[in-house]
């Protein structure tokens, strides 16, 4: 008989969750909420800066208005500007090869 039939039938198999386990577990979704609410604060703080600034981190006035557009109050609008950025800069890779 092998170690994982013995495991099996002893029921060594199922662990039941500690407390600190169900305690994560429920605080996830709270969490995933205040991050979002901090990234959304922090992006809207972005707001502040100018042109250039917003430019030199491979962003654009639009992407920040974008951002917010495209999602809803518990998205985070991060995600849309950090795929912005990065698509902002592949062309920007592409557009210097062509030359």
């Amino acid at each position: 008989m092998r170690m994982t039939d013995r495991t099996i039938e002893l029921d060594c198999g199922k662990l039941t969750p500690t407390f600190s386990q169900r305690l994560a577990a429920g605080l996830t979704p709270l969490t995933s909420f205040f991050r979002v609410f901090r990234n959304r604060m922090e992006i809207n703080g972005l707001h502040d800066l100018n042109d250039s600034q917003l430019r030199d981190i491979g962003l654009s006035r639009a992407d920040l208005t974008s951002a917010f557009l495209a999602s809803t109050f518990f998205e985070d609008p991060s995600e849309h500007l950090t795929r912005s950025a990065r698509n902002r800069w592949r062309l920007s890779l592409f557009r210097s090869h062509e030359e």
